[in-house]
């Protein structure tokens, strides 16, 4: 299963009591449904198509077109300082464009990249080659630490997402940067403001006094 941009499995009817939810009625972007033998119902919503599923067996998963490419998973042992040190080594890429490419950590999403460069201080618009390994290397621990939290408050919820149980995510309410252009930094003693510019086609929120 691949969820794209917007996909997202949804459970209902557990009988174990986790995910209380009768089963809803099909709703428009539910494209596969699957009926448990404990009476339990995944389904597999993707509003924006851009998610995928396919049936094969778990030898023949990393020869997938669409995993095979697909760098370190963040809580990994693979992703470590000095992998991301030699992945972004000699990348003339702005570094906010080179952690979104899935051939160099899976899974890291626009809104986390912006908040995780925040935390650590750096510009999404440094050129990756230009950082020195100590700050490449501090992003490791942050970028696991925002992720852990936004997992901990169930995602965040800004149009389509979903828990698996169908409720909002509430990560969106500790945003320190993300969607706040124009708004005060949160950083004590910080005087500036939120800007946002366009990179590689997404919204990148920074502040430019606090991050270079």
């Amino acid at each position: 299963v691949h969820l794209g941009m917007s996909g997202r499995m949804l459970i209902s009817g557990d009988p174990l009591g986790r995910f209380v939810n009768a089963h809803p009625s099909p709703a428009k972007h539910d494209h596969v449904v699957f009926d448990m033998a404990n009476k339990a119902r995944v389904t597999f919503n993707d509003p924006r198509r851009f998610g995928a599923m396919d049936l094969m067996s778990t030898a023949q998963g990393e020869a997938h077109p669409l995993l095979k490419q697909i760098g370190p998973e963040p809580f990994g042992n693979a992703f470590n300082e000095s992998y991301l040190c030699a992945a972004l080594s000699g990348r003339k890429i702005p570094i906010k464009t080179a952690l979104l490419d899935q051939k160099i950590i899976a899974g890291l999403g626009n809104i986390y990249v912006c908040e995780a460069l925040f935390r650590a201080r750096i510009s999404p618009l440094c050129k990756a080659a230009d950082l020195s390994r100590a700050r490449v290397a501090a992003l490791v621990p942050v970028i696991r630490q925002v992720l852990q939290e936004a997992i901990e408050a169930g995602g965040s919820s800004l149009r389509d997402f979903r828990q698996a149980d169908g409720e909002l995510g509430y990560f969106q309410h500790n945003f320190a940067v993300y969607g706040r252009e124009g708004e005060t930094c949160h950083s004590n003693g910080c005087t500036g403001v939120i800007s946002r510019v366009v990179q590689s086609g997404r919204s990148s929120f920074y502040c430019d006094q606090c991050q270079r």
